[in-house]
């Protein structure tokens, strides 16, 4: 069910005190937690939990021909499914908008901060290149899927494993996994979403303050401060000065983020 009206507006009231229902305040995270090589079938996955929000992510490498504006170069692709056992507001049949939305921004955020490097995906230029597919199932929706998405992916890259190749063949062995790791820069994109509800700027929403919100600003950065991308969602405007808040609050949120996550990343 879609969030009423009078819980809307007593979320905005709240907010704008500088509170939440579930007492946080509004640049505070809920607690994330992780679980690393989920599936024993993809080359590396991760289960992200950030408060009641459940995500897995797996990564599944093939052998196929490189894209023809960069025939020396890997190929990315990245696919959400929004489950319905996930949510009451999700449907099963054809990606819809939401679907391919989430895909898209992680997507961009990986591949806009070169995190992976593509080139040394390379196997013979022109013909076979190393395609890297994200795989993104949210197990339970209660806000904020994207940035659970962003770190899942992240993760599930770090684990990722190549399977073995038989060169002579041009065939993939899936099930006997090599100790190559997929090439990655040292740059971790970490993907943070900042919200716009009545006149506050928060982090990390729930399901109910989602709902309540009249702008979403996607930034893939990293905690070094670089910004790779960035998305604005909804249909409100903002202001020079609430755009300048909302990547001060990104940028406290990344490091904080990245602090909880950063043992996971070894």
């Amino acid at each position: 069910m879609e969030t009423s009206k009078l819980t809307g507006k007593r979320i905005k009231e709240y907010l704008f005190q500088g509170k939440r229902f579930d007492g946080r305040n509004l640049e505070e995270f809920r607690k994330i937690t992780i679980e690393k090589n989920v599936s024993k079938k993809a080359e590396g996955s991760a289960r992200v939990k950030i408060g009641n929000t459940d995500v897995i992510v797996g990564v599944k490498l093939d052998v196929s021909e490189p894209y023809p504006d960069s025939p020396n170069k890997g190929n990315l692709m990245v696919t959400t499914e929004l489950l319905p056992l996930s949510s009451d507001r999700f449907e099963s049949g054809p990606p819809r908008f939401p679907a391919i939305e989430l895909g898209r921004l992680i997507d961009r955020g990986i591949r806009e901060s070169k995190f992976i490097e593509l080139e040394k995906l390379c196997i013979k230029e022109g013909e076979k290149v190393w395609s890297v597919f994200i795989d993104i199932y949210p197990l339970n929706n209660d806000g904020n899927l994207i940035d659970a998405a962003g770190i899942g992916a992240i993760i599930a890259l770090k684990t990722a494993r190549f399977p073995k190749y038989d060169e002579e063949t041009g065939r993939v062995v899936y099930g006997e996994f090599t100790d190559k790791k997929i090439p990655l820069s040292k740059d971790i994109p970490l993907i943070i979403t900042t919200h716009k509800a009545g006149e506050s700027i928060i982090v990390d929403p729930t399901l109910e303050e989602e709902d309540v919100t009249d702008v979403r600003v996607t930034i893939g950065g990293s905690v070094n401060g670089l910004i790779f991308s960035l998305q604005k969602g909804n249909s409100k405007e903002l202001t020079i000065e609430e755009m300048s808040k909302i990547l001060d609050f990104s940028e406290k949120a990344r490091k904080k983020v990245f602090s909880e996550i950063e043992r996971y990343l070894n």
